[in-house]
């Protein structure tokens, strides 16, 4: 992988890093969890911090990119596929998921072979999650030069680089095995979800556990464990709003100007059954408020709506569907119509094929469009070097929001997920 490089070569990039300082003793780590280990407690509460001895600079900093990935090429449609149906977290087939799952992959894999084939015979995901964690780590490196060298990294959910082969790679590179280091887990889901962030940091910590948490070990967290906090949420960051709002300004001036401000903006996210929304998933809420914070950013220049995409399966998903929403406005005359990918920072499957080739072509009018996906966005990536720098400082393990646990869920691996990262906040605080 391109990005990989050794902590002893990448060391130069930063004068002010000398070296990689071990983390403290395993007497001097947490001696006490940061959560009650009452049932009714659904609220992170961190102990206070302890002191440790290990006195060291603060880079070198892995960052890695969370998503949920693609198939970079028609032969790998059927093993993402089967590892998406296999996920309860995204998809909740209940007791049957072990049946369905694999059942249902198999039958859609022709299908989404052919959309991909469609599509240039790959997802672009990995090319533009690569991108933008390399540039967003070269403008780091300018800016917190305390944290410095940053060091790019990717995990999948469900296709390569997957979580496990990230920790691996990370291991091999020199954090963790006794030698401490700073990790932190971006997610490029900018609204979280239990279904995207949330699996994925479930993922991440079973990983953790198994090459070099307690599993690893025996029983005890060892010493010299890589320290891990999160980016798990960034909805209305003004970088991130003002990425959509001009991408959203350049599609809209394709319009005449007489009618410009009759056209109606439709902002699309992926869609979630009901059954994680009403367990109480923050993600539709916080979609929500990036859609107005984009639209305040534009004066609330045009009439706009929220509609949801990508439903798969007979259960009830979160709707309006964008599909159902342009066929609806077309036949009532509302024939210049924007769609904006509000929940996704790079062009994949859904933008791709979905809206450009199903959605657009099916509404059979020149005056729907799409606005242009984050991608390379120089605006974008300077927001995720923002974004990250932020967090770098704030010396937090996660949000507080990320603490406070859905009010119908009942995941001890999400609670468990929880306590292990809102207690980095710990070691974080004497770094």
């Amino acid at each position: 992988m391109a990005l990989r490089r050794p902590i002893t070569k990448i060391a130069g990039r930063a004068s002010s890093v000398a070296k990689l300082a071990p983390i403290a003793s395993t007497s001097s780590r947490i001696s006490q969890s940061p959560w009650s280990n009452t049932p009714q407690n659904s609220m992170a509460t961190v102990v206070r911090p302890v002191t440790q001895d290990a006195t060291s600079s603060k880079g070198p900093t892995a960052m890695v990119f969370m998503n949920m990935g693609g198939p970079s090429t028609t032969d790998e449609v059927g093993t993402f596929l089967s590892r998406l149906f296999a996920d309860g977290d995204l998809i909740p087939l209940g007791r049957l998921q072990s049946y369905l799952g694999p059942l249902i992959s198999r039958r859609r894999t022709p299908k989404i072979q052919k959309q991909y084939a469609a599509i240039g015979g790959g997802s672009p995901i990995r090319k533009w999650s690569e991108y933008q964690s390399l540039e967003m780590c070269k403008i780091l490196d300018r800016i917190s030069p305390e944290t410095a060298p940053h060091t790019p990294y990717v995990a999948f959910r469900y296709a390569d680089p997957l979580t496990e082969d990230m920790y691996t790679r990370l291991l091999e590179d020199g954090f963790g095995r006794g030698r401490g280091g700073r990790a932190v887990a971006f997610t490029q889901y900018p609204q979280y979800s239990c279904s995207t962030t949330g699996s994925s940091l479930n993922e991440l910590w079973k990983w953790r556990e198994r090459l070099e948490g307690k599993r690893a070990s025996g029983g005890t967290d060892p010493d010299g464990a890589i320290t891990w906090s999160v980016i798990d949420r960034w909805p209305v960051h003004s970088g991130l709003i003002e990425a959509f709002a001009q991408n959203v300004e350049a599609q809209l001036a394709n319009y005449p100007e007489e009618t410009r401000k009759n056209v109606v903006l439709l902002f699309s996210a992926h869609s979630l059954p009901m059954s994680v929304v009403n367990r109480g998933d923050t993600y539709p809420a916080e979609v929500a408020a990036t859609v107005y914070a984009v639209m305040q950013r534009l004066g609330f220049s045009n009439p706009y709506r929220l509609c949801w995409q990508s439903q798969v399966g007979p259960s009830a998903w979160l709707g309006a569907q964008t599909s159902d929403t342009v066929q609806e406005y077309v036949k009532k005359g509302q024939t210049d119509l924007v769609l904006i990918p509000i929940a996704f920072t790079s062009d994949h499957i859904e933008t791709l094929f979905e809206l450009d080739q199903e959605v657009i072509h099916e509404a059979g009018h020149p005056g729907v469009k799409r606005a242009e996906s984050l991608n390379g966005s120089p605006i974008f990536i300077q927001a995720l070097a923002d974004i990250a720098h932020a967090h770098l400082r704030s010396g937090e393990s996660c949000s507080r929001q990320m603490g406070l646990r859905c009010q119908g869920c009942k995941s001890e691996r999400c609670l468990e997920q929880k306590k292990f990262f809102v207690g980095q906040s710990n070691l974080l605080s004497v770094r």
